[in-house]
């Protein structure tokens, strides 16, 4: 099951940099998760200082 970034995401980009895949994409306000290419390492989760991502 993917991982989804919620609305409480801030943009910082710490996701984004730690993502193995490269399944993570800056959008206008926060940063999206494309599912095809997620492989639930959660370590996109682990680095969120927010906690704004969650399982899918």
């Amino acid at each position: 099951m993917a991982y989804k970034i919620t609305e409480t995401c801030t943009a910082c980009g710490t996701c984004f940099e730690t993502c193995p895949s490269e399944a993570i994409v800056k959008g206008d306000a926060r940063y999206s998760i494309t599912p095809d290419k997620c492989i639930d390492c959660a370590a996109c989760e682990a680095s969120c200082p927010s906690k704004s991502i969650v399982q899918g």
